[in-house]
């Protein structure tokens, strides 16, 4: 196929080589445009997404994408003032850098930063671009569902006047699940531009690891246990306070280990327990991620009973693709539980049921693992088949590069089933 050449700026906080699963979503797509004949501008922040003491190359060319990083956009994410100020300064540097390229076909806007859109709607005004928003969480829904603000805030209703006239002017939305579709579905008229796709595992971590073969897994001293990992923020929409209780209950259960891998306010809350079973530990280095993941004989995923539809379970993913199972905290009725029911991949269990939990855990410490791995052989085929990057990053460069709007119908939906169908 002979594909006109179109120049597209992505606008997004985090870009590789940070290891935010968001930016590396991103460098796929921009990688995959560059390697279709276009020109990809990517603007980002020049300091780490959730250590700002790293820094990287104010400007270079990766894998055929121009990536221009800017200055005073990330201070660290303790505070909310200071957060805001940076997605501040990082956005109109991105406006003001792009108002004066001479060509723009496209704008991508993601939802990190939260902000984002704001930048979408002034460059595609003003540069008569299409604009392209890739929907990862929902704001301010998301800080509302927990409790940080107000539903009656005149900031979240000033924020939802941005969301609404932000899906008006996108000639393209792509929405990870069907609650999160749905969910947008409510704020605006969007048949015909609206598509569902879910964020596929990184290839490069794809590929599982034996124990008796893992590097990671002797460097941090684990023998022959079975590890139940967590692997990402620790934040209040994962909430992971039923898995800790439970891990109490099982200290002496001598061949399970607990490991937790990231940052966010939760952090403390893992720290706190001091137990012998438990060991937390920071984010992994992107080179190490296959390692680190292949570690965990079984993964933890965790969503908020009031997130669904706002956040999406994108843990779920990594540990499915080294072919691994998962126990699911969260609601029936949602994305992660069907990923669970559709590949046979773990089990699912409600927030607060710590006696459900205990019993999982001791089954798992009972099942042993060759079982567990006759179950991460399901859920990896899972990704495998549907869910693998060739198809859905294709699919979702496809959108990008397309430039007319069919209003009459809804788009075509993919990957795991929806627990309700989308109105007609």
């Amino acid at each position: 196929m002979i594909r006109k050449q179109q120049t597209f700026v992505i606008i997004s906080h985090v870009y590789v080589p940070d290891p935010a699963s968001v930016g590396q979503h991103v460098a796929d797509a921009a990688v995959e445009l560059a390697k279709r004949g276009h020109h990809v501008r990517v603007y980002t922040a020049n300091r780490g997404y959730d250590d700002p003491r790293r820094r990287y190359a104010s400007r270079e060319t990766l894998q055929g994408v121009e990536v221009i990083r800017l200055p005073l956009s990330s201070f660290g994410k303790t505070k909310i003032p200071v957060r805001l100020l940076a997605s501040v300064l990082f956005l109109i540097q991105a406006i003001i850098r792009t108002l004066f390229m001479k060509r723009l076909d496209a704008v991508l806007v993601t939802t990190t930063p939260p902000l984002g859109p704001i930048a979408g709607i002034v460059i595609a005004g003003l540069k008569r671009a299409r604009l392209k928003y890739w929907v990862m969480d929902l704001n301010p829904d998301q800080a509302v569902a927990m409790g940080i603000v107000s539903a009656r805030a005149v900031s979240v209703w000033l924020f939802e006047r941005i969301n609404r006239l932000m899906l008006r002017m996108s000639t393209d939305i792509v929405a990870l699940d069907h609650p999160m579709a749905e969910r947008l579905r409510r704020k605006g008229k969007i048949y015909g531009r609206l598509h569902i796709l879910p964020p596929w595992p990184l290839e490069d971590i794809a590929k599982p690891v034996s124990p008796t073969e893992n590097p990671w897994r002797k460097a941090h001293g684990l023998g022959d246990e079975l590890v139940i990992m967590y692997s990402g923020n620790h934040s209040m929409a994962n909430p992971l306070g039923t898995f800790l209780m439970a891990a109490q209950r099982v200290t002496d259960v001598g061949n399970l280990r607990f490991i937790f891998i990231g940052e966010g306010p939760g952090k403390r809350d893992v720290e706190q327990l001091r137990l012998p079973n438990v060991m937390s530990l920071p984010y992994q280095p992107l080179e190490t991620l296959r390692y680190s993941l292949s570690a965990g004989d079984v993964h933890l995923v965790s969503i908020g009973d009031a997130l669904v539809g706002i956040v999406h379970p994108c843990k779920a993913y990594g540990a499915m693709a080294v072919s691994r199972p998962i126990v699911a905290l969260g609601p029936k009725e949602s994305h992660l539980a069907n990923l669970v029911d559709e590949g046979k991949a773990g089990w699912l269990i409600s927030h607060g049921d710590v006696d459900a939990t205990e019993k999982v855990f001791r089954t798992i410490a009972a099942l042993g693992r060759p079982t567990l791995c006759e179950m991460g052989i399901r859920a990896q085929a899972v990704v495998r088949d549907r869910l693998n990057r060739s198809l859905l990053n294709g699919m979702f460069c496809d959108i990008l590069e397309r430039g007319t709007i069919d209003e009459s119908r809804p788009r075509k939906v993919t990957g795991i089933k929806a627990h309700t169908q989308l109105p007609q």
